[in-house]
Protein backbone atom coordinates (compact mmCIF):
# COMPACT_ATOMS: atom_id res chain seq x y z
CA UNK A 1 0.00 0.00 0.00
CA UNK A 2 0.86 3.49 -0.39
CA UNK A 3 0.82 6.97 1.68
CA UNK A 4 -2.43 8.70 0.58
CA UNK A 5 -3.47 12.43 1.17
CA UNK A 6 -3.47 12.29 -2.67
CA UNK A 7 -3.87 15.67 -4.05
CA UNK A 8 -4.09 18.11 -1.14
CA UNK A 9 -6.90 16.06 0.84
CA UNK A 10 -7.55 16.57 4.25
CA UNK A 11 -6.95 13.41 6.55
CA UNK A 12 -2.84 13.01 7.41
CA UNK A 13 -0.41 10.64 5.57
CA UNK A 14 0.78 8.63 8.64
CA UNK A 15 -3.37 7.93 9.21
CA UNK A 16 -4.15 6.64 5.91
CA UNK A 17 -3.08 4.56 3.13
CA UNK A 18 -4.90 2.95 0.10
CA UNK A 19 -5.56 -0.32 -1.45
CA UNK A 20 -4.99 -1.25 -5.12
CA UNK A 21 -7.97 0.22 -6.43
CA UNK A 22 -7.32 3.64 -4.59
CA UNK A 23 -9.66 3.15 -1.57
CA UNK A 24 -8.75 4.63 1.72
CA UNK A 25 -7.50 2.13 4.41
CA UNK A 26 -7.91 3.95 7.90
CA UNK A 27 -4.98 3.19 10.97
CA UNK A 28 -6.01 6.46 13.18
CA UNK A 29 -3.18 7.13 15.89
CA UNK A 30 -4.69 6.58 19.42
CA UNK A 31 -5.42 10.48 19.56
CA UNK A 32 -7.66 10.64 16.12
CA UNK A 33 -8.98 7.60 16.82
CA UNK A 34 -10.46 8.80 20.06
CA UNK A 35 -11.30 12.09 18.20
CA UNK A 36 -13.23 10.36 15.80
CA UNK A 37 -15.14 7.95 18.70
CA UNK A 38 -16.25 11.73 20.43
CA UNK A 39 -17.26 13.71 17.72
CA UNK A 40 -19.08 10.64 15.99
CA UNK A 41 -21.14 9.67 19.15
CA UNK A 42 -21.49 13.83 19.55
CA UNK A 43 -22.89 13.67 16.13
CA UNK A 44 -25.40 10.33 16.73
CA UNK A 45 -26.42 11.91 19.91
CA UNK A 46 -27.38 15.23 18.42
CA UNK A 47 -29.23 13.30 15.48
CA UNK A 48 -31.06 11.23 18.02
CA UNK A 49 -31.91 14.24 20.48
CA UNK A 50 -33.64 15.95 17.27
CA UNK A 51 -35.11 12.72 15.89
CA UNK A 52 -37.14 11.91 19.44
CA UNK A 53 -37.68 15.40 19.54
CA UNK A 54 -39.45 16.04 16.62
CA UNK A 55 -41.03 12.50 16.76
CA UNK A 56 -42.17 11.81 20.04
CA UNK A 57 -42.67 15.53 21.43
CA UNK A 58 -43.02 18.52 18.66
CA UNK A 59 -44.75 17.06 16.06
CA UNK A 60 -47.91 15.26 18.31
CA UNK A 61 -48.32 18.69 20.21
CA UNK A 62 -48.18 20.35 16.58
CA UNK A 63 -51.08 17.74 15.19
CA UNK A 64 -53.50 17.91 18.79
CA UNK A 65 -53.50 21.81 18.35
CA UNK A 66 -54.32 21.57 14.66
CA UNK A 67 -56.56 18.38 14.75
CA UNK A 68 -58.36 19.17 18.53
CA UNK A 69 -59.63 15.69 17.90
CA UNK A 70 -59.66 12.76 20.43
CA UNK A 71 -57.09 9.95 20.99
CA UNK A 72 -58.20 7.93 17.88
CA UNK A 73 -58.30 11.25 15.70
CA UNK A 74 -54.81 12.88 16.85
CA UNK A 75 -53.65 9.25 16.55
CA UNK A 76 -54.90 8.64 12.98
CA UNK A 77 -53.70 11.98 12.10
CA UNK A 78 -50.27 11.60 13.32
CA UNK A 79 -50.03 8.22 11.53
CA UNK A 80 -50.53 9.78 8.08
CA UNK A 81 -47.68 12.15 8.30
CA UNK A 82 -45.24 9.59 9.57
CA UNK A 83 -46.25 6.83 7.51
CA UNK A 84 -45.71 9.40 4.34
CA UNK A 85 -42.45 10.14 5.38
CA UNK A 86 -41.21 7.07 6.47
CA UNK A 87 -42.49 5.65 3.21
CA UNK A 88 -40.82 8.21 0.76
CA UNK A 89 -37.47 7.97 2.72
CA UNK A 90 -37.28 4.23 3.40
CA UNK A 91 -34.63 3.60 0.41
CA UNK A 92 -33.19 6.76 1.05
CA UNK A 93 -30.44 5.45 3.13
CA UNK A 94 -29.13 2.76 1.44
CA UNK A 95 -29.47 5.01 -2.44
CA UNK A 96 -27.30 7.42 -0.70
CA UNK A 97 -25.10 5.09 0.87
CA UNK A 98 -24.42 3.53 -2.72
CA UNK A 99 -23.68 6.68 -4.39
CA UNK A 100 -21.26 7.69 -1.50
CA UNK A 101 -19.36 4.58 -1.92
CA UNK A 102 -18.54 6.20 -5.92
CA UNK A 103 -18.49 9.59 -5.19
CA UNK A 104 -15.30 10.65 -5.67
CA UNK A 105 -13.84 14.12 -4.66
CA UNK A 106 -11.78 16.43 -3.09
CA UNK A 107 -13.89 16.71 0.24
CA UNK A 108 -13.98 12.08 0.18
CA UNK A 109 -17.03 9.93 -0.47
CA UNK A 110 -19.42 10.54 3.06
CA UNK A 111 -18.66 14.56 3.49
CA UNK A 112 -20.50 16.31 0.60
CA UNK A 113 -23.67 13.54 2.00
CA UNK A 114 -23.51 14.62 5.49
CA UNK A 115 -22.89 18.51 4.91
CA UNK A 116 -25.74 19.05 2.50
CA UNK A 117 -27.59 16.82 4.42
CA UNK A 118 -27.34 18.42 7.23
CA UNK A 119 -27.54 21.73 5.90
CA UNK A 120 -31.29 21.29 4.14
CA UNK A 121 -32.86 19.23 6.91
CA UNK A 122 -31.81 21.19 8.94
CA UNK A 123 -33.58 24.60 7.27
CA UNK A 124 -36.82 22.09 7.19
CA UNK A 125 -37.15 21.53 10.67
CA UNK A 126 -36.63 25.23 11.11
CA UNK A 127 -39.64 26.00 8.69
CA UNK A 128 -42.04 23.55 10.53
CA UNK A 129 -41.86 26.16 13.39
CA UNK A 130 -44.84 28.28 12.00
CA UNK A 131 -46.39 25.69 10.25
CA UNK A 132 -50.68 25.66 10.92
CA UNK A 133 -51.96 23.01 8.70
CA UNK A 134 -51.32 19.65 8.21
CA UNK A 135 -50.51 19.77 5.01
CA UNK A 136 -47.55 22.34 5.58
CA UNK A 137 -46.39 20.11 8.42
CA UNK A 138 -46.54 17.08 6.10
CA UNK A 139 -44.11 19.20 3.36
CA UNK A 140 -41.74 20.20 6.07
CA UNK A 141 -41.77 17.08 7.42
CA UNK A 142 -41.26 14.81 4.08
CA UNK A 143 -38.12 17.72 3.41
CA UNK A 144 -36.70 17.03 6.45
CA UNK A 145 -36.80 13.43 6.70
CA UNK A 146 -35.10 12.83 3.44
CA UNK A 147 -32.52 15.34 3.57
CA UNK A 148 -31.68 13.93 7.55
CA UNK A 149 -31.37 10.44 5.89
CA UNK A 150 -28.98 11.62 2.91
CA UNK A 151 -27.10 13.19 6.00
CA UNK A 152 -26.99 9.67 8.15
CA UNK A 153 -26.32 6.88 5.79
CA UNK A 154 -22.92 8.11 5.19
CA UNK A 155 -22.15 9.23 8.98
CA UNK A 156 -23.38 5.47 10.03
CA UNK A 157 -20.66 4.33 7.47
CA UNK A 158 -17.79 5.49 8.91
CA UNK A 159 -17.45 3.45 11.46
CA UNK A 160 -17.24 0.70 9.18
CA UNK A 161 -14.62 2.07 6.95
CA UNK A 162 -12.24 3.92 9.87
CA UNK A 163 -12.36 1.24 12.48
CA UNK A 164 -10.87 -2.15 12.79
CA UNK A 165 -13.63 -4.58 13.39
CA UNK A 166 -11.94 -6.05 16.60
CA UNK A 167 -12.55 -2.65 18.00
CA UNK A 168 -15.90 -1.75 16.95
CA UNK A 169 -17.76 -3.16 19.82
CA UNK A 170 -16.21 -0.19 22.39
CA UNK A 171 -16.77 1.89 19.82
CA UNK A 172 -20.22 1.00 18.80
CA UNK A 173 -20.41 1.30 22.93
CA UNK A 174 -19.69 4.55 22.58
CA UNK A 175 -21.92 5.54 19.49
CA UNK A 176 -24.84 3.45 21.12
CA UNK A 177 -24.37 5.49 24.32
CA UNK A 178 -24.40 8.65 22.53
CA UNK A 179 -27.76 7.70 20.48
CA UNK A 180 -29.90 6.37 23.34
CA UNK A 181 -28.76 9.33 25.45
CA UNK A 182 -29.38 11.70 22.59
CA UNK A 183 -32.83 10.21 22.51
CA UNK A 184 -33.56 10.45 26.23
CA UNK A 185 -32.08 14.50 26.59
CA UNK A 186 -33.71 15.42 23.22
CA UNK A 187 -37.20 13.95 24.71
CA UNK A 188 -36.01 16.44 28.22
CA UNK A 189 -35.35 19.47 26.21
CA UNK A 190 -38.47 18.54 24.02
CA UNK A 191 -40.80 18.45 27.13
CA UNK A 192 -39.70 21.95 28.21
CA UNK A 193 -39.61 23.67 24.48
CA UNK A 194 -43.22 22.02 24.33
CA UNK A 195 -44.39 23.99 27.96
CA UNK A 196 -42.41 27.31 26.69
CA UNK A 197 -41.68 27.65 23.03
CA UNK A 198 -42.05 24.68 20.59
CA UNK A 199 -40.89 27.12 17.51
CA UNK A 200 -37.94 27.71 19.61
CA UNK A 201 -37.04 24.15 19.66
CA UNK A 202 -37.74 23.59 16.06
CA UNK A 203 -34.96 26.51 15.62
CA UNK A 204 -32.80 24.96 18.31
CA UNK A 205 -32.64 21.33 16.83
CA UNK A 206 -32.64 22.29 13.06
CA UNK A 207 -29.72 24.91 13.51
CA UNK A 208 -27.72 22.76 15.72
CA UNK A 209 -27.81 19.51 13.50
CA UNK A 210 -26.12 21.47 10.92
CA UNK A 211 -23.16 22.89 13.50
CA UNK A 212 -22.41 19.77 14.69
CA UNK A 213 -22.04 17.57 11.26
CA UNK A 214 -20.10 20.76 10.35
CA UNK A 215 -17.32 20.11 13.36
CA UNK A 216 -17.66 16.64 12.44
CA UNK A 217 -16.49 17.06 9.13
CA UNK A 218 -13.91 19.68 10.01
CA UNK A 219 -12.09 17.61 12.82
CA UNK A 220 -12.23 14.31 10.85
CA UNK A 221 -11.93 14.87 7.11
CA UNK A 222 -11.42 12.45 4.58
CA UNK A 223 -8.73 12.14 1.86
CA UNK A 224 -9.15 13.46 -1.37
CA UNK A 225 -10.58 10.70 -3.27
CA UNK A 226 -10.56 11.55 -7.03
CA UNK A 227 -7.79 9.52 -7.71
CA UNK A 228 -9.60 6.70 -6.74
CA UNK A 229 -11.27 3.91 -9.02
CA UNK A 230 -14.85 3.76 -10.45
CA UNK A 231 -16.52 1.64 -11.87
CA UNK A 232 -18.89 2.19 -14.88
CA UNK A 233 -21.85 2.89 -14.06
CA UNK A 234 -24.73 0.71 -14.84
CA UNK A 235 -28.55 1.11 -13.83
CA UNK A 236 -29.40 -2.35 -13.77
CA UNK A 237 -26.24 -3.43 -11.87
CA UNK A 238 -26.32 -0.29 -9.13
CA UNK A 239 -30.25 -1.53 -8.57
CA UNK A 240 -29.65 -4.95 -8.67
CA UNK A 241 -26.59 -4.49 -6.17
CA UNK A 242 -29.37 -3.60 -3.77
CA UNK A 243 -30.85 -7.39 -3.46
CA UNK A 244 -28.43 -9.11 -0.88
CA UNK A 245 -29.39 -12.60 -1.51
CA UNK A 246 -30.21 -14.30 2.76
CA UNK A 247 -29.13 -17.64 0.76
CA UNK A 248 -25.56 -16.49 -0.27
CA UNK A 249 -25.63 -14.74 2.67
CA UNK A 250 -27.74 -15.74 5.73
CA UNK A 251 -26.10 -14.09 8.12
CA UNK A 252 -26.88 -10.90 6.53
CA UNK A 253 -30.39 -12.11 6.00
CA UNK A 254 -30.73 -12.79 9.35
CA UNK A 255 -28.88 -9.56 11.22
CA UNK A 256 -31.72 -7.92 9.20
CA UNK A 257 -35.04 -9.85 9.82
CA UNK A 258 -33.64 -9.48 13.72
CA UNK A 259 -33.48 -5.69 13.84
CA UNK A 260 -36.99 -5.17 11.81
CA UNK A 261 -38.71 -6.95 14.07
CA UNK A 262 -37.11 -5.79 17.10
CA UNK A 263 -37.68 -1.72 16.12
CA UNK A 264 -41.20 -2.96 14.95
CA UNK A 265 -42.17 -3.32 18.33
CA UNK A 266 -39.87 -0.43 20.39
CA UNK A 267 -41.26 1.97 17.94
CA UNK A 268 -44.76 1.41 18.62
CA UNK A 269 -44.30 2.69 22.25
CA UNK A 270 -41.37 5.35 21.53
CA UNK A 271 -43.49 7.10 18.97
CA UNK A 272 -46.49 7.02 20.74
CA UNK A 273 -45.20 7.84 24.44
CA UNK A 274 -46.94 11.24 24.93
CA UNK A 275 -50.18 10.01 23.58
CA UNK A 276 -49.49 6.70 25.94
CA UNK A 277 -49.40 9.09 29.01
CA UNK A 278 -52.68 11.51 28.01
CA UNK A 279 -54.63 8.54 26.70
CA UNK A 280 -53.78 5.29 28.53
CA UNK A 281 -52.44 7.09 31.92
CA UNK A 282 -54.37 9.50 31.83
CA UNK A 283 -52.53 12.98 32.43
CA UNK A 284 -53.25 16.39 31.31
CA UNK A 285 -50.95 18.23 28.43
CA UNK A 286 -48.76 20.02 30.57
CA UNK A 287 -47.78 16.90 33.26
CA UNK A 288 -47.71 14.04 30.70
CA UNK A 289 -44.91 16.82 28.74
CA UNK A 290 -43.38 16.73 31.98
CA UNK A 291 -43.54 13.18 32.89
CA UNK A 292 -42.20 12.24 29.58
CA UNK A 293 -38.41 14.24 30.50
CA UNK A 294 -38.95 12.45 34.07
CA UNK A 295 -38.80 9.23 31.89
CA UNK A 296 -36.01 9.82 29.58
CA UNK A 297 -33.81 11.00 32.94
CA UNK A 298 -34.36 7.98 33.93
CA UNK A 299 -33.87 6.11 31.10
CA UNK A 300 -30.65 8.20 30.19
CA UNK A 301 -28.78 7.39 33.29
CA UNK A 302 -29.78 3.48 32.79
CA UNK A 303 -28.74 3.38 29.05
CA UNK A 304 -25.33 5.47 29.04
CA UNK A 305 -24.01 2.72 31.86
CA UNK A 306 -25.43 -0.32 30.21
CA UNK A 307 -23.97 0.56 26.66
CA UNK A 308 -20.67 1.52 27.91
CA UNK A 309 -20.28 -1.84 29.93
CA UNK A 310 -21.82 -3.68 27.31
CA UNK A 311 -20.00 -2.43 24.55
CA UNK A 312 -16.60 -3.31 27.05
CA UNK A 313 -17.35 -6.66 27.88
CA UNK A 314 -18.66 -7.48 24.06
CA UNK A 315 -15.27 -6.51 23.34
CA UNK A 316 -13.50 -8.36 26.17
CA UNK A 317 -14.89 -11.45 25.09
CA UNK A 318 -15.23 -10.83 21.67
CA UNK A 319 -19.18 -11.88 21.37
CA UNK A 320 -22.08 -9.94 20.26
CA UNK A 321 -24.71 -12.25 19.79
CA UNK A 322 -25.69 -13.47 23.58
CA UNK A 323 -25.83 -9.65 24.41
CA UNK A 324 -27.92 -8.46 21.86
CA UNK A 325 -30.39 -11.25 22.72
CA UNK A 326 -30.26 -10.79 26.10
CA UNK A 327 -30.79 -7.31 25.85
CA UNK A 328 -34.40 -8.20 23.73
CA UNK A 329 -35.66 -9.50 26.50
CA UNK A 330 -35.07 -6.73 29.08
CA UNK A 331 -36.93 -4.37 26.70
CA UNK A 332 -39.87 -6.96 26.16
CA UNK A 333 -40.08 -7.43 30.07
CA UNK A 334 -40.01 -3.36 30.86
CA UNK A 335 -42.91 -3.63 29.00
CA UNK A 336 -44.99 -5.43 31.31
CA UNK A 337 -44.91 -3.14 34.12
CA UNK A 338 -47.41 -0.20 32.21
CA UNK A 339 -49.58 -3.43 30.69
CA UNK A 340 -50.26 -4.15 34.30
CA UNK A 341 -50.12 -0.93 35.83
CA UNK A 342 -51.45 1.85 34.26
CA UNK A 343 -49.72 4.24 36.44
CA UNK A 344 -46.75 7.24 36.00
CA UNK A 345 -45.06 4.90 38.80
CA UNK A 346 -45.20 1.89 35.85
CA UNK A 347 -43.74 3.70 33.07
CA UNK A 348 -41.20 5.41 35.22
CA UNK A 349 -39.92 1.59 36.38
CA UNK A 350 -40.39 0.71 32.21
CA UNK A 351 -38.47 3.48 31.62
CA UNK A 352 -35.49 2.50 34.04
CA UNK A 353 -35.52 -1.52 32.59
CA UNK A 354 -35.91 -0.02 29.00
CA UNK A 355 -32.63 2.15 29.45
CA UNK A 356 -30.86 -1.23 30.75
CA UNK A 357 -31.60 -3.14 27.80
CA UNK A 358 -32.07 -0.83 24.82
CA UNK A 359 -28.42 0.72 26.47
CA UNK A 360 -26.92 -2.53 25.70
CA UNK A 361 -28.91 -3.41 22.32
CA UNK A 362 -27.61 0.10 20.77
CA UNK A 363 -23.93 -0.70 21.92
CA UNK A 364 -23.74 -3.82 20.01
CA UNK A 365 -26.06 -3.95 17.38
CA UNK A 366 -24.37 -1.31 15.30
CA UNK A 367 -21.14 -3.98 15.96
CA UNK A 368 -22.64 -7.07 14.82
CA UNK A 369 -24.07 -5.39 11.55
CA UNK A 370 -20.56 -4.12 10.72
CA UNK A 371 -19.46 -7.88 11.18
CA UNK A 372 -21.82 -9.58 8.91
CA UNK A 373 -21.63 -7.33 5.11
CA UNK A 374 -21.30 -8.97 2.46
CA UNK A 375 -17.67 -9.14 0.77
CA UNK A 376 -16.25 -8.02 3.64
CA UNK A 377 -17.36 -4.53 3.82
CA UNK A 378 -15.96 -3.68 0.48
CA UNK A 379 -19.82 -1.77 -0.70
CA UNK A 380 -19.85 -1.25 3.16
CA UNK A 381 -22.07 2.51 2.35
CA UNK A 382 -24.48 0.18 0.45
CA UNK A 383 -25.09 -2.47 2.50
CA UNK A 384 -25.14 -0.27 6.01
CA UNK A 385 -27.90 1.48 3.84
CA UNK A 386 -29.45 -1.63 3.09
CA UNK A 387 -29.40 -2.67 6.76
CA UNK A 388 -31.37 0.96 7.47
CA UNK A 389 -34.26 -0.58 5.90
CA UNK A 390 -34.70 -2.72 8.91
CA UNK A 391 -34.75 0.62 10.92
CA UNK A 392 -36.57 2.47 8.63
CA UNK A 393 -39.27 0.53 7.47
CA UNK A 394 -40.73 -0.77 11.08
CA UNK A 395 -41.22 3.30 11.43
CA UNK A 396 -43.51 3.25 8.64
CA UNK A 397 -45.31 0.23 9.26
CA UNK A 398 -45.66 0.49 12.71
CA UNK A 399 -47.64 4.55 12.30
CA UNK A 400 -50.68 2.38 10.94
CA UNK A 401 -50.29 -0.64 12.83
CA UNK A 402 -51.04 1.72 16.01
CA UNK A 403 -53.35 3.61 14.25
CA UNK A 404 -55.21 0.12 13.23
CA UNK A 405 -54.52 -1.26 17.00
CA UNK A 406 -56.37 2.27 18.45
CA UNK A 407 -59.27 1.52 15.99
CA UNK A 408 -60.12 -1.79 17.05
CA UNK A 409 -58.85 -2.28 20.57
CA UNK A 410 -59.11 1.57 22.07
CA UNK A 411 -56.79 0.79 24.43
CA UNK A 412 -52.35 1.79 23.88
CA UNK A 413 -52.81 -1.60 25.81
CA UNK A 414 -52.74 -3.33 22.90
CA UNK A 415 -49.44 -1.74 21.52
CA UNK A 416 -47.90 -2.99 24.83
CA UNK A 417 -48.99 -6.29 24.14
CA UNK A 418 -47.99 -6.45 20.53
CA UNK A 419 -44.13 -4.99 21.28
CA UNK A 420 -43.80 -7.46 23.93
CA UNK A 421 -44.24 -10.17 21.65
CA UNK A 422 -42.32 -8.43 18.63
CA UNK A 423 -38.99 -7.61 20.93
CA UNK A 424 -39.24 -11.04 22.30
CA UNK A 425 -39.34 -12.70 18.58
CA UNK A 426 -36.34 -10.63 17.50
CA UNK A 427 -34.29 -12.04 20.24
CA UNK A 428 -34.79 -15.59 18.92
CA UNK A 429 -34.10 -14.16 15.57
CA UNK A 430 -30.22 -13.34 16.02
CA UNK A 431 -29.57 -16.30 17.10
CA UNK A 432 -28.74 -18.76 13.51
CA UNK A 433 -26.28 -16.03 12.66
CA UNK A 434 -22.73 -18.01 12.58
CA UNK A 435 -20.20 -15.52 11.52
CA UNK A 436 -20.24 -13.64 14.43
CA UNK A 437 -19.82 -15.59 18.13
Amino acid sequence: MSAANPQGGGAPQKEVSVNEKGKPVYKLGKSLYWRLIWTLSGNFLFLLALYNAVISIFLPNQVANVVQGDAAQNTIALASIMTVSSFITVFVQPLTGAFSDRTRSKMGMRTPYILAGSFIGGFAICMLAPQSSMLGIGICWVIASVTLNIMNGPLATILADRVPEENRGVASGYIGAAQTGGGTLGIIAAGWFANHSLSGGYLFFGIGIFVVCLIFCLLNREPNTKQMDVEPFNWKEFFKGFWVSPKKNPDFGWAFIARFVMYLGYQGVVAYQLYILRYYIGLDDASSNTIVGVMSTIQLFALIVSSVVCGYLSDKFQARKPFVFISSIIMAVSYVFPLFMRTETSMLIMAGVLGIGYGCYMSIDMALMTQVLPDNGENAGKDMGVLTIATNLPQMLVQPLVAVLISIFASYGSVFITAIVLVLASSFLILPIKKVK
